[in-house]
């Protein structure tokens, strides 16, 4: 059984700065693209940011210049290093990952269960 868990997640003041982070667990054979995603009230879930295998990164335009991912490879964890948040930043994100299971020919899209986090004074 393969599994996301992120965490990180909470309440800081616009301005402030946040890490999310996310480990995948379980039967794992490989780990291709990572990413992060979120969903704000009433809207639809958007790409923040997203990861290859290699390092090679992509972020949504709102997000560029404050946001950066990384992985570690060998710990199976992607994170999300956030600077100068906005109110517009509040949402759940939630981490994905396209990982091949031991038990698979194929690699399956995975989520995590979502981390909140609010960006209020």
């Amino acid at each position: 059984q393969v599994q996301l868990v992120e965490s990180g997640g909470g309440l800081v003041q616009p301005g402030g700065s946040l890490r999310l982070s996310c480990v995948a667990s379980g039967s794992i054979f490989s780990i291709n693209a990572m990413g992060w995603y979120r969903q704000a009230p009433g809207k639809e879930r958007e790409l923040v940011a997203g990861i290859s295998s290699v390092g090679t990164t992509k972020y949504a335009d709102s997000v560029k210049g404050r946001f950066t991912i990384s992985r570690d490879n060998a710990k199976n964890t992607v994170y999300l290093q956030m600077n100068s948040l906005k109110p517009e930043d509040t949402a759940v994100y939630y981490c994905n990952a396209d990982i091949r299971p031991h038990s698979a020919s194929k690699q399956y899209a995975y989520w995590g269960q979502g981390t909140q986090v609010t960006v209020s004074s």
